[in-house]
């Protein structure tokens, strides 16, 4: 365990210092929801062009009480690993490069969870009738993912397992939606 840790720590050092300060206000941009809700709106309207309105919704009632159960498992992780944040460790505060921080402990990235949950979700309830959005999702989603390691809030595994559980949560949830959708 302290071989992969260690080599995550390294990753982290190695993306965070291929940073530089010129790129920092894009890679804040990436990170800050409220920047990313034109896109959320696309999304929204691709839906509604998908469903009905009862059907569509059901959709976003099943988004929010998704992406909510993913929000509130990262936080769970967060406080019952106690894993801290790059930007809390002593040690690597001194080797890495700080651009800002969020709060003490960082396992497991709830944006790259919740980004993760939207590209499984959307792929599979509509990607068949929207072809290139998986594509252009889950591009958002290593967009998103990524700020957080370039930003020194989390490691590298923190994204990688914040995804898994969201890809994860995702393709749960949309497959509950296509069989209660497909009943009349």
């Amino acid at each position: 365990m302290d071989w992969l840790i260690e080599k995550d720590q390294e990753l982290l050092l190695f993306l965070n210092r291929l940073g530089d300060s010129a790129f920092d206000p894009f890679w804040l941009l990436m990170t800050s929801k409220w920047f990313w809700i034109p896109f959320y709106a696309i999304l929204l309207y691709l839906l509604y062009k998908s469903f009905p309105l009862k059907k569509l919704i059901f959709v976003i009632i099943l988004i929010a009480i998704g992406i909510t159960i993913s929000d509130q498992l990262a936080g769970i992780f967060k406080y019952g690993v106690g894993r801290l944040r790059p930007c809390h460790n002593d040690l690597l505060m001194a080797k890495m490069r700080l651009v800002t921080c969020g709060g003490q402990f960082g396992f497991y990235s709830s944006h790259s969870s919740n980004s993760f949950f939207l590209v499984s979700f959307l792929s599979i309830l509509i990607g068949e009738k929207y072809r290139i959005l998986p594509y252009i999702l889950l591009f958002w989603a290593l967009l998103v993912s990524y700020s957080r390691i370039y930003l020194g809030v989390h490691f590298p595994l923190d994204v990688v397992y914040g995804a898994a559980v969201g890809f994860f949560l995702g393709g749960v949830f949309a497959n509950l939606a296509k069989k209660i959708i497909a009943k009349k």
